[in-house]
């Protein structure tokens, strides 16, 4: 059973704080219908007044940010601003001399903590791409891509210059950002058990890589809300925050769908609704809503063609909700949970071990569940459930839960679909096997990715050429 997660927030109903819950209702079933939802909960004059999990992902459970972690970054650097570590026109040649060319250019020399903040630093192209070895020094690695507009002049999202906020607090702090900005921003919100990912010189990094529960996503949304305060205590300056929020570049040149027209602040996106979020890869969404004196936090697990979809949703089904008299009693919402694979329970093949072009596959049946080796992955599913393995998976230095679900979709296809909880991804695996059940194709697909997120595809293979597939 897992553990009961610390409430940050207060809570109340719909009613009370003058939300019509159908509307709430409406919103929860759209998310569920597109199938990629993995949490939400909305917040209004501070108080939650919905919170939903689909299984597995859980309360408890933080779940990788992307580039939310971005926003966090952009508070740090505004509260050392305030302690007169940083000034927002301070070069970054002077501000991480040990990393720039030895014979740094005109534009490298114009650019500004400022720039950095706006994602206008006059790169061409996101300069994470040029960090292909995790061991190479990140910091020189990015300062030694070549500027090639004047800062200031054109937007480009580019999450290695928010690394560079990260390094550039790590010099001006002597601290990593997490253990920097503990007392100062988590421990007061009472946010703690989460991680940050980090480079191979021990940097933070800054632009992706912290984990964050729902419930703390949403109080970082509030002090956003209430202009950095929380209770009796300035966090973060009003003016930091007011200046964080204003319009300071244009990303529509992006050309990355409306919701990424409106405008760009520091380190987060304004929105066509009125409000502005962090916005992290994949359906992580701090959204702060003025007007309607909201915060809603939204984890996902979706492809970036329709990430944005829960934006739309929330606009359509929760701005009408706000100020309106409710319609009458909404239905509940019961238990939710991510897509299982749809099917049978049992199929033409019980078990055995199947060649393919790139190796094996080992099907064992375990009572109920069934066992799945694949390249070198094992999931326990399932059916028409999610089973929670012993095993956790590494992914990007932490580990995760892993769940498994299966079900036979046709009489011959067996889909296995395994769910690391607390990160966007699901892999489903499709077996297809012959009449004969002698030889099977295999794809493996990911429902979210950076590449392609056809991950496996291979063309059928007989069982008796399995010693010499493994040899």
């Amino acid at each position: 059973m897992s553990p009961t997660p610390r409430l940050l927030l207060p809570r109340t109903t719909p009613e009370e704080a003058g939300v019509d819950p159908a509307g709430i209702a409406d919103l929860v079933r759209a998310l569920d219908a597109g199938g990629g939802t993995h949490s939400l909960m909305i917040v209004r004059q501070g108080r939650v007044i919905a919170e939903h999990w689909w299984h597995p992902h859980a309360a408890d459970q933080p779940h990788q940010m992307y580039s939310v972690s971005k926003t966090v970054t952009a508070m740090a650097v505004g509260l050392a601003v305030h302690e007169g570590l940083l000034a927002l026109d301070d070069r970054v040649v002077d501000l991480l001399p040990d990393d720039v060319p030895a014979d740094p250019s005109a534009n490298l020399r114009a650019m500004t903590l400022r720039h950095l903040l706006t994602m206008s630093a006059g790169f061409e192209i996101d300069t994470m791409n040029a960090i292909v070895d995790d061991d190479m020094h990140w910091a020189r690695t990015i300062l030694a891509v070549p500027v090639v507009r004047e800062p200031g002049t054109r937007f480009l999202y580019d999450t290695g210059v928010t690394y560079l906020l990260s390094a550039i607090l790590h010099r001006a702090t002597g601290a990593r950002l997490l253990d920097w900005l503990t007392p100062r921003l988590f421990a007061p919100l009472g946010i703690d058990g989460i991680t940050w990912q980090q480079s191979s010189q021990g940097i933070d990094t800054g632009g992706f890589g912290l984990t964050l529960t729902t419930e703390h996503m949403a109080a970082f949304g509030q002090l956003l809300l209430q202009n950095g305060r929380w209770g009796d205590a300035q966090l973060i300056p009003a003016e930091w925050i007011a200046d964080a929020t204003a319009r300071h570049s244009d990303p529509s040149v992006m050309g990355w769908g409306i919701e990424s027209t409106v405008g760009y602040g520091y380190q987060l996106w304004h929105c066509t609704s009125g409000a502005y979020r962090a916005d992290g890869a994949f359906g992580q969404f701090v959204v702060v809503w003025p007007q309607h004196d909201a915060v809603v936090a939204i984890t996902s697990g979706l492809p970036f063609e329709t990430q944005n979809d829960q934006l739309a949703l929330t606009w359509e089904h929760l701005a009408p909700a706000f100020d309106r008299a409710p319609r009458g009693d909404a239905e509940p919402i019961g238990a939710l949970r991510l897509p299982v694979p749809r099917g049978a329970a049992r199929g033409t093949v019980e078990g055995g071990s199947f060649a393919y072009d790139g190796g094996t596959v080992a099907l064992t049946r375990q009572g109920d569940l069934l066992d799945l080796e694949l390249e070198g992955l094992r999931v326990v599913a399932a059916h028409d459930a999610w089973h929670e393995n012993a095993a956790r998976v590494p992914i990007d230095g932490q580990w995760h839960p892993l769940h498994g679900s299966y079900a036979w979709t046709a009489e011959r296809t067996l889909e296995v679909r395994g769910v690391t909880a607390g990160t966007p991804y699901a892999r489903t695996a499709t077996l297809t096997f012959s009449p004969d059940g002698q030889t099977v194709e295999v794809a493996v697909d990911q429902n979210a990715s950076f590449g392609s997120k056809e991950l496996l595809r291979t063309t059928a293979v007989s069982t008796a050429d399995a010693a010499a597939v493994r040899a």
